[in-house]
């Protein structure tokens, strides 16, 4: 098998060589693609020694050299891939050297076009431990128990009580069923992007779990990192994932192959959110509107996304 492994850079310099060594170590990666993303810091330069260093390492950047974020530096990612398969890594994570254990067995199979295993993390810094602890702990990012395919999708929308979750660095993907989306990561998604495309991918294609019980790469936690900022709501949460909610809502509705439970709730998790951040007497109006013509509008939030605190 052949892997191509895409990692968009930003504002990475400290980060990116390890993560690139970290994916050169297996034979199969035939490819890391670097597409740098405009980085205000020395990141373009590390990336440049990279590919002199290493034949196998790949350096790009976008058409105007300028900085259009994460998902469409992944698109470009996969453009220029050459791999059977595809895998990402965020250029301040790791893959650890069981990575491509499940993949090298289970793809043996060409029936399974897709495969995810389990992530940890890894604290840069005691200020990062400290900070952001209580985000993330010790635990795995991973779905928790060895699901069928046709259980991820609803299960990724939170239709299966705790399930768990798909995280892009665990995921290796035929690249021949990625054209069987419509589109790879939305260019109008700065943030979730990633989740927005695992949530279609998960529809469209059969995903396989591979290592759920031991991490096969490790999320880097650093004070600069952009996610850690919403999930410490120095970004509100509720604002990010209300755009998230509202672009999976437009596709399922376009899809007459989603069921018609999963695009309700769907629906749901979108006006949850829509409340969230709605201005004071607007949020209560539309409280009030849901408590008559749909509860569970209100009760989704409540319960299954437990965003109460954004409400008040």
């Amino acid at each position: 098998m052949k892997i191509s492994v895409i990692i968009p850079v930003y504002n990475a310099e400290k980060y990116v060589t390890q993560a690139v060594e970290s994916a050169l170590q297996f034979p199969e990666v035939s490819e890391v693609i670097l597409i740098e993303d405009r980085s205000p810091d020395n990141a373009l330069e590390v990336c440049r020694k990279l590919a002199v260093i290493y034949d196998r390492v790949k350096l790009y950047q976008h058409p105007d050299r300028g900085n259009h974020g994460a998902g469409p530096s992944r698109n470009l990612g996969i453009e220029k891939a050459t791999g059977d398969f595809i895998a990402f890594l965020d250029a301040d994570d790791y893959y650890l050297p069981n990575r491509f254990n499940a993949e090298r067995e289970v793809f043996k199979d060409p029936a399974i076009e897709g495969l995810y295993g389990a992530l940890g993390v890894n604290y840069y810094s005691e200020k990062a431990k400290n900070d952001y602890y209580r985000v993330f702990g010790d635990r795995l990012t991973t779905v928790y128990q060895k699901y069928h395919p046709e259980d991820v999708f609803p299960g990724q929308l939170g239709m299966r009580g705790s399930f768990g979750l798909i995280h892009l660095d665990t995921l290796t993907i035929r690249k021949n069923a990625l054209h069987k989306l419509d589109s790879f990561f939305k260019k109008t998604l700065r943030l979730h992007q990633d989740t927005e495309f695992l949530f279609r991918l998960s529809f469209c294609t059969n995903l396989y779990p591979g290592i759920l019980d031991q991490a096969i790469a490790m999320r880097g936690v650093h004070e600069n990192n952009r996610i850690t900022k919403v999930d410490t709501k120095k970004i509100n949460p509720a604002t990010t994932r209300v755009l998230l909610w509202r672009e999976v809502n437009e596709w399922a509705k376009s899809q007459d192959a989603i069921p018609g439970d999963i695009k309700l709730h769907i629906t749901r998790m979108t006006r949850s959110f829509e409340i969230a951040v709605a201005p004071f007497f607007k949020k209560w109006f539309m409280i009030l509107k849901y408590l008559i013509t749909d509860y569970p509008s209100i009760r989704s939030g409540l319960y299954n996304i437990n965003f109460r605190r954004d409400l008040f």
